[in-house]
C-alpha cells in the first residue's frame, strides 16, 4: 500500500514536470510568435502602434509634470527601442526557464538561452528586410541581445531572492503559533 502511494506520487511528480516543461516551451513559442507578428507589420502600421503608445505615455507625463517639454519623435524612437529591449528581456526569462525545466542547468543554460535569443533577434531583423517600409538593423540586434542578457540575469536574481526569502522565517510565523 505504502509502495503504491509512493509510486503514484512519483508518477504525479513526473506528470507535473512534463506539464511544466510543455507550458514553458509553449510560452517561449507564443512569445516568439508575438515578436514575429509585430515585426511582420508594415512600417505604417508599426509606426501607428508605437506613436499611439507614445502619445498615451506623453499625456500621462504631461499630467504629472505639466511643464515638461518632450519631443514626440525622439520619445517615439526611445519607446520603439525600449520595446525591443523588453521583448527580448521577456524572451530571455521565458527561454532560460524552459531550458531549466528541461533539465539544462548552469552555464549551459545561460549560453544556450543567449544563443537562442540572439539567433532569433538576427532572424527577426532579416525577416524585416522583406516587410514594406521596414529594415534590418544591427543596432536592434544589439538592443535585443542586451534585453535577453538582462532577462537571464533578472531570472537568476529573482530565483536567488526567492531562495533567500524561503530560508528566512516569516515575521508572522511566530505570531501564528
Amino acid at each position: 500500500m505504502e509502495r503504491d502511494l509512493k509510486h503514484t506520487l512519483e508518477e504525479k511528480e513526473i506528470n507535473d514536470m512534463k506539464v511544466s516543461k510543455i507550458f514553458s516551451w509553449t510560452s517561449v513559442l507564443l512569445w516568439m510568435g508575438l515578436i514575429f507578428y509585430l515585426s511582420h507589420q508594415p512600417a505604417t502600421e508599426s509606426n501607428e502602434l508605437s506613436t499611439g503608445i507614445t502619445q498615451m505615455i506623453l499625456q500621462a507625463v504631461e499630467t504629472l509634470v505639466p511643464f515638461a517639454t518632450i519631443d514626440i519623435n525622439s520619445f517615439n524612437f526611445f519607446i520603439r527601442k525600449s520595446a525591443h529591449f523588453v521583448a527580448y528581456l521577456v524572451l530571455g526569462v521565458l527561454t532560460i526557464h524552459a531550458l531549466r525545466q528541461s533539465g539544462v542547468y548552469g552555464a549551459k543554460s545561460v549560453v544556450t538561452t543567449f544563443v537562442i535569443c540572439v539567433a532569433y533577434a538576427i532572424s527577426d531583423e532579416v525577416h524585416q528586410l522583406f516587410i514594406p517600409g521596414r529594415s534590418g538593423e544591427v543596432r536592434d540586434v544589439v538592443i535585443d541581445s542586451a534585453g535577453a542578457g538582462t532577462g537571464i540575469g533578472l531570472y537568476f536574481f529573482v530565483r536567488a531572492l526567492f531562495t533567500c526569502l524561503k530560508k528566512r522565517k516569516s515575521p508572522l510565523a511566530s505570531v501564528r503559533k
